[in-house]
């Protein structure tokens, strides 16, 4: 009995023990979920949107990564190559370290273990993620039918804008020097923005604004910088540390007021944010 009694009591230890060295069994996402202090919860800017391609793989720590994106404290994030585990982990640091609370979709293209890691069966997903700091509805993720040399899509919410329904779509066209396969995917996605008043296209497009395969998009929606539209080309502001614009945000329906290009050390294309009016 005696024996019984002491090996009960050193399993109960080894218990304790374990749970301390390995810490809460409820996944990284429950944290989402825990409460903040009264007042820590910041407010965002209701009608500023941003584009971020944030590079994947790149060794770059997720904290950066939220600090960034909560310099702007943007109502909407649009981000491409984006694996699920690093967005959740982003957001984890906006609302932990910034006081900045996301709702959350994705649109996954592929499941790579080269690009986001986990078990060689079971590989972690990538693609476009779209951040919202109000609930989103009527979800859709689109592959398209060619996505060149790696699978490419776009996903597509409704969520609120200055207060306004918005049609918000998320993309990221094909690598350089596949300019057919992306005027392809271009008409794909104008075909769908074509069917909402007001929508807001976010992205990688992968090519220079005065890039033919962009066309169907020019002619549907305006660009946030007049410097970037094909009626006032000139002096279009880089996005990438090679020196080219490939990241847009173009409105439909929506009356841009502004747009900003920020540099950033953490990817190989910088974060656009802009101010629009939606009413």
């Amino acid at each position: 009995m005696v024996l019984g009694r002491c090996a009960r009591w050193l399993v109960g230890v080894m218990t304790v023990v374990c749970m301390l060295l390995v810490g809460p069994s409820a996944p990284s996402g429950a944290l989402l979920g825990a409460s903040l202090p009264v007042g820590a919860v910041k407010d965002v800017v209701p009608n500023r949107v941003v584009t971020w391609n944030i590079c994947n793989p790149c060794d770059t720590g997720n904290a950066d990564r939220a600090a960034e994106i909560a310099a702007y404290t943007p109502q909407v994030i649009g981000l491409q190559e984006a694996c699920v585990r690093d967005v959740e982990s982003i957001r984890e640091h906006l609302r932990n370290l910034h006081g900045l609370v996301y709702h959350v979709e994705y649109g996954t293209v592929l499941r790579k273990w080269g690009r986001c890691g986990g078990a060689p069966w079971s590989p972690g997903a990538y693609g476009q993620a779209i951040l919202s700091a109000a609930p989103m509805t009527d979800v859709v993720s689109v592959e398209y039918p060619d996505g060149g040399s790696e699978d490419r899509g776009y996903m597509a919410v409704t969520t609120a804008v200055d207060g306004q329904p918005v049609r918000v779509f998320n993309t990221h066209l094909a690598q350089r020097r596949q300019e057919a396969v992306r005027a392809e995917q271009v008409r794909v996605l104008a075909a769908a923005a074509a069917r909402h008043e007001r929508a807001i296209l976010l992205g990688d497009f992968n090519a220079v604004p005065d890039a033919a395969e962009l066309t169907p998009i020019q002619q549907l929606a305006v660009a946030t910088a007049p410097e970037c539209r094909p009626a006032e080309p000139g002096g279009c502001e880089a996005t990438t540390d090679w020196q080219l614009r490939f990241d847009y945000v173009f409105l439909r329906g929506i009356t841009p007021l502004g747009e900003r290009v920020h540099a950033s050390p953490y990817s190989d294309h910088h974060l656009v944010y802009a101010d629009v009016d939606p009413a």
